[in-house]
């Protein structure tokens, strides 16, 4: 199905801290994601430049949200979880063009009555 409604935010952050990002996500309209495992590959000159200790386990969460909640998702996880928080995360969208598999709270209450 064709969508210009749609973004995917991806949130990587430190080992152990995805749960929380969705928590976060969640009270700001995101309705559910995904968790991927990862490692982060960072230069520790970088890492010293910037004052952050190097972590190289991440969980890297994809939530597809309505494009009208992305702002307010990516600003709640921004200053929930940023950099300056100890799940040093970092937080960006893309545009979704086609999706899937998903349905809407409406559509999903209706067919329940």
């Amino acid at each position: 199905m064709k969508t210009n409604n749609h973004e995917v935010i991806f949130a990587i952050v430190n080992a152990g801290f995805a749960e929380d990002v969705m928590d976060v996500a969640r009270e700001h309209g995101a309705r559910g994601g995904t968790i991927l495992n990862g490692r982060g590959v960072a230069r520790e000159e970088a890492a010293a430049f910037f004052g952050i200790p190097l972590h190289s386990e991440k969980e890297i969460l994809m939530m597809v949200v309505d494009r009208d909640v992305r702002d307010g998702v990516l600003n709640a996880i921004y200053h929930e979880m940023g950099m300056g928080r100890p799940a040093q995360g970092i937080a960006f969208t893309l545009p979704v063009s086609d999706v899937a598999g998903l349905v809407k709270e409406e559509a999903q209450a209706g067919a329940e009555n």
